[in-house]
């Protein structure tokens, strides 16, 4: 594969050499930002735009599209799981491209991560740091903080359909909940559908969430909604994504033998009462700040009562019962079992931002990179994951599992689980580097195929203080956002 190379960025690899932009109001040329030559000596360009032609770099600017005389992806051998391979090693950017007619303006949809919430919790803190306000065609919803990936996944669908969140009969019947939730009596994007898609973009377990969410919309999972299909995302952007799980709930409290149930003593059991006392109480102005998610247990006090209180902490009931809530889903052998049901869709685009903060000391430990680039919150943490093994007398989460791969971190999630999704299966993937110079005419950017880079920092850098982050903050969403902008027309991905 030509071209690939690291996208690491930390204060001290880079020196920030020019930083401009025009207004994002105009509808040509909205943004340009540049890092030039960095101390390592590799040449960093995040996104530039090529309406600033009279710029000495205009050579190095490049348009992450598809050229427009492109008819069809290259032929791929696909199982009924993921895109198993591709004929064509070349996957890249492509120099020239169009805009999508009609979806400059898509809505960007922002998908917080575990312990999260959305743009109307928690005061006027930002679980994005701010970022959600740069487009006027943002949205960031509050999903449930600890709810499952599929109940957060139907409640994403009607948050923006609109309506009553359903659930599902068969799982609200499983898992002791009931079927309908939330009513949304105006979605935040009603005209939804394959003519006026979104982008979706996933921080964390909002990664899996998202993709979740398509194919649920591809295998029409929706009643009421037959229309539904992949095709109503144009893309799907993994930030710090759980692509494959974490090792990190096994130390949390998990149990290493089945990725489910949870230990008898552990920070979980603590965390699962002071959850349930939480709902019980449903103390009104608490709820409207922060809601963890299982309003659809229905274990408020004037409805599960005294009894109900103590059914749901003697795990007789309730969502720690069945493990139906995000951390159990979040350990590796839940995350195989659900890969196995996600596919990589051939008119979408998927991009993954992996982050990691270790690094190999002595050619001997993987351990965290330094104490002051790591938030003091994430150092013990990412410290344990570098340590973790498997216990050797229980059977391995897959196999081909060696500890030694899923050491580096950036202290909440391996990064090995962040670059593409690859268990039980490896999905047709192209590391993505940011330096653009080596491309060559006629080499394209490709649907169907997850490009990712990989950046130094840790699991939070980007989220919540956008000051930690400083300049790299804006890089990165600028990136990220502009890159949404910028996709091909539908018309020319071949069905």
């Amino acid at each position: 594969m030509g071209g690939s190379c690291r996208f690491e960025i930390s204060r001290r690899n880079f020196t920030l050499k020019r930083v401009f932009w025009s207004s994002r109001k105009h509808g040509d040329g909205v943004l340009a930002l540049e890092i030039l030559r960095g101390k390592n000596g590799l040449l960093c360009i995040a996104d530039l735009m090529s309406g600033f032609m009279s710029s000495p770099q205009q050579s190095a600017r490049v348009s992450p599209v598809i050229e427009t005389g492109a008819t069809e992806t290259d032929d791929r051998e696909v199982s009924n799981c993921v895109m198993l391979s591709s004929k064509s090693d070349d996957h890249s950017l492509g120099y020239a491209g169009a805009f999508m007619e009609g979806h400059e303006t898509a809505p960007i949809v922002l998908v917080h991560g575990i312990f999260g919430f959305g743009s109307q919790k928690m005061g006027h803190l930002s679980y994005w740091g701010g970022a959600e306000k740069q487009d006027d065609r943002i949205l960031a919803p509050d999903l449930g903080a600890l709810s499952s990936i599929h109940d957060r996944a139907c409640e994403l669908f009607y948050y923006l359909k609109g309506g009553t969140v359903d659930y599902g009969a068969e799982r609200s019947q499983k898992y002791g909940h009931s079927r309908f939730g939330h009513t949304y009596h105006q979605g935040h994007y009603p005209e939804w559908d394959s003519k006026h898609p979104v982008h979706l973009v996933g921080h964390s377990t909002g990664a899996q969430v998202i993709r979740l969410l398509q194919n649920m919309l591809a295998d029409k999972c929706f009643p009421g909604h037959d229309s539904t299909s992949a095709d109503w995302v144009l893309s799907v952007t993994s930030l710090s994504g759980a692509l494959n799980g974490t090792t990190r709930v096994y130390y949390d409290g998990i149990r290493a033998e089945d990725g489910k149930s949870m230990k008898s003593f552990s920070l979980l059991q603590v965390l699962r009462v002071g959850v349930l006392l939480y709902e019980w109480l449903d103390i009104p102005f608490l709820k409207r700040y922060y809601d963890f998610g299982f309003d659809h247990y229905n274990l408020q006090w004037h409805k599960a009562g005294i009894t109900g209180l103590l059914d749901t902490l003697f795990n007789r009931s309730g969502p720690f019962v069945h493990d139906n809530w995000v951390l159990p889903d979040l350990s590796i052998q839940s995350s195989v079992e659900l890969n196995k049901k996600l596919r990589t869709f051939d008119k979408t685009f998927y991009f993954s931002y992996a982050t990691k903060g270790t690094k190999r000391w002595f050619s001997l430990w993987t351990l965290p990179g330094s104490i002051f680039s790591t938030h003091p919150l994430l150092f013990i943490r990412s410290l344990q994951i570098c340590l973790w093994r498997h216990p050797e007398d229980l059977p391995l989460p897959y196999e081909g599992y060696r500890d030694e791969d899923w050491q580096d971190n950036d202290g909440a999630l391996n990064t090995i689980s962040q670059l593409y999704p690859c268990l039980p299966c490896v999905h047709s993937n192209c590391e993505l580097g940011a330096d653009l110079n080596d491309l060559k005419d006629g080499r394209v950017l490709q649907p169907g195929i997850w490009y990712y880079s990989t950046l130094v920092a840790d699991h939070i850098y980007f989220i919540i203080n956008r000051e930690r982050a400083g300049v790299h903050f804006d890089v990165l969403y600028d990136n990220i956002f502009q890159r949404c902008r910028k996709q091909i027309k539908p018309s020319l991905i071949s069905s």
